[in-house]
């Protein structure tokens, strides 16, 4: 597949599982317009999957692909399922520190069926996700963590999650804010 069809085909699919989560699109559409800013910090050849992984991060929110409840691991089982390339998939199963809430839900097997990419691309998809808030406004990493916080009490498995991820999520955003300048 063509990368312009690629990303066409991932916003669609996007559209379709997402935009009826209402406030969940205005984030998905923030985040892809924001990967798009951050493509130029990755090899060109490599700008169509960041692209793509940034539509379809969070597709696994839909009810209808919910089978775990963990969405970065619905997301790309789902993905898998039908035929989207590795790599895209891979991304959407690791996007922004899921390992680290695999692990606290007792997930971390099931993802470990997904290949850990540790790369700019994934660098530029953690940049995107992690300074968009849940409703598309654009937020430092530092104030999209305090919006996590206070959105989740201490004993929510995601804001436990994100006093382990915070440290290693902000060194995979200060890389791309350095490649982006």
């Amino acid at each position: 597949m063509k990368p312009d069809d690629l990303v066409a085909s991932a916003m669609g699919q996007a559209a379709h599982l997402v935009a009826p989560l209402g406030r969940r699109w205005l984030h998905v559409q923030a985040v892809a317009r924001a990967a798009i800013r951050l493509a130029a910090t990755v090899p060109e050849s490599d700008r169509s999957d960041l692209v793509s992984a940034a539509w379809l991060h969070d597709i696994g929110y839909s009810p209808k692909l919910a089978e775990t409840g963990f969405h970065p691991l619905d997301g790309a089982r789902y993905l898998r399922d039908i035929g989207w390339p590795r790599r895209i998939v891979n991304l959407v199963a690791h996007h922004s520190g899921a390992r680290f809430e695999a692990q606290e839900r007792g997930l971390i097997d099931e993802l470990s069926e997904f290949e850990l990419e540790e790369s700019p691309v994934m660098d530029a998809l953690v940049t995107a996700d992690l300074t968009t808030g849940p409703s598309g406004e654009s937020l430092t990493f530092q104030e999209r963590i305090a919006e996590i916080f206070a959105r989740y009490p201490s004993t929510d498995p995601v804001h436990r999650t994100w006093l382990k991820a915070a440290g290693p999520m902000e060194v995979c955003v200060q890389r791309a804010l350095v490649r982006e300048h």
